[in-house]
């Protein structure tokens, strides 16, 4: 927590230094609303520059939220970005610099420039909004997001270099300059330099396995000589496969399904989700990998005070789980656990032998419901969906358990609205929200 605490502070610091050293430092505004204007712009462009910090993952920054809350914070900054440089020019019109700013045609270029960097980043914000909507797809999404967010950081530096006096002053130019020089940098090493770097020491696949309906795992060994990062059950990494054969090259984030204790490979187990995923059948024993992590919070190896769990799981959502009962059967951890398991039918369980025999081992102490939608005529077990009712009848005694929900979006909401309404607090609900775009 502390740790945590320190990097908010920190990131709050850096978007307000320029607005303090401003207001210290530099000349006093004419105007109330002038000031304003001045400050929005400086902790505008500040978060711009952050934001690409924020999604380089850098370990020291991503270890105390995970990555997931780290990227939703990253876009929700986005938008309060957008809002405070939308501000700028609106508040300099009203302070005294006239609509002729907004709407004016004979207008200097570097107005033009900041004109050019807010555009663009209100429709990448948007774009990145209302991605579904718009059908966009994640590589075209993640393109577009590539090309133009440093643009607007070189834009908006431009403009605000140039534009007026809100940079009058040595240290501001040198905050300015400081920051351009972090940005540049930190950003060519994460999309060119790490992914050169990673796709020269790829993994490679060793194993290519069916686990169920449209599910396969695929195992990968680390190069020769090297081992492969630490990491926690329930964590994920982002695998990019070269594998060829006119199959698409893109990077995407899985959760890893092995246990840590295994040291010769790391394996994902993948469904097929769309046009990527539905290729993941067609790798092959010897296709090459570059794997980049591992990332996350969502690990009972973070509590290991908790001894009492309840996992809920839903479709491919039983990976992260997966990869934790493995790690509690191979150090011989004796903890209860509850799985709860949804599916739609039976040849969608993924892992049913193998959960089968770490109940039947008894370390963890497991205790494995499935529960499907549309079972088959000859299914005996549970059948509906995984609600309040249905877990207050499993459970029992609500009080010292803890709940780690993962599970598609619809599944989640009613799982953890159950949860609330059964009087669970929040602090005893782990999530893992696997889409960075929601």
């Amino acid at each position: 927590m502390g740790g945590a605490l320190l990097r908010i502070i920190l990131y709050a610091a850096v978007v307000v230094l320029p607005v303090a050293a401003a207001a210290f430092l530099g000349e006093s505004s004419p105007s109330v609303l002038h000031e304003a204007a001045r400050s929005m712009a400086l902790a505008g462009f500040m978060i711009l520059v952050l934001q690409v910090v924020l999604a380089a993952r850098i370990k020291w920054i991503e270890r105390a939220f995970g990555f997931d809350i780290l990227i939703r914070f990253h876009k929700h900054m986005a938008v309060f970005a957008v809002l405070l440089l939308l501000a700028h020019p609106l508040l300099l019109a009203l302070s005294g610099g006239g609509w002729r700013l907004l709407i004016g045609l004979d207008l200097p270029w570097y107005i033009y420039a900041g004109k050019a960097a807010l555009v663009l980043l209100a429709l990448n914000v948007l774009a990145s909004l209302y991605q579904d909507r718009l059908r966009l797809k994640f590589e075209q999404w993640r393109s577009l997001h590539a090309f133009t967010a440093p643009l607007v950081i070189v834009l908006a530096f431009t403009h605000s270099w140039v534009a007026g006096d809100d940079l009058e002053t040595a240290s501001l130019r040198t905050i300015w300059l400081v920051m351009l020089c972090l940005a540049v940098p930190v950003f060519a090493y994460h999309r060119f330099f790490r992914p050169l770097r990673l796709k020269q020491r790829a993994f490679r696949v060793v194993e290519v396995r069916p686990e169920a309906e449209d599910v396969h795992t695929v195992k990968l060994a680390p190069p020769e000589g090297e081992e492969i990062p630490d990491y926690l059950p329930g964590q994920f990494h982002f695998v990019t496969f070269y594998r060829g054969r006119g199959l698409p090259v893109e990077e995407h984030h899985w959760t890893i399904s092995s246990s840590p204790t295994e040291k010769g490979f790391i394996s994902s187990t993948i469904k097929n989700l769309g046009d990527f995923t539905s290729t993941i059948w067609m790798t092959k024993t010897g296709d090459r990998a570059a794997v980049h992590g591992a990332f996350g919070r969502f690990s009972y190896a973070l509590h290991l005070e908790e001894k009492d769990l309840v996992f809920l799981a839903g479709g491919i959502g039983i990976t992260p789980l997966m990869s934790m009962l493995r790690h509690m059967r191979d150090t011989g951890d004796t903890r209860s656990v509850l799985l709860l398991y949804a599916n739609r039918n039976e040849d969608q369980i993924v892992f049913q032998k193998e959960l089968s025999e770490i109940e039947a081992g008894g370390r963890p102490a497991l205790e494995v419901v499935h529960v499907l939608s549309r079972p088959g005529e000859i299914w005996q077990g549970e059948t509906g969906h995984i609600d309040r009712d249905r877990i207050l009848e499993h459970c029992g005694e609500l009080k010292g358990k803890v709940f780690y929900v993962c599970g598609p979006p619809a599944m989640r909401q009613s799982v953890v609205t159950g949860l609330r309404e059964l009087g669970v607090p929040d602090r005893a609900v782990r999530l893992e929200i696997f889409s960075f775009l929601d």
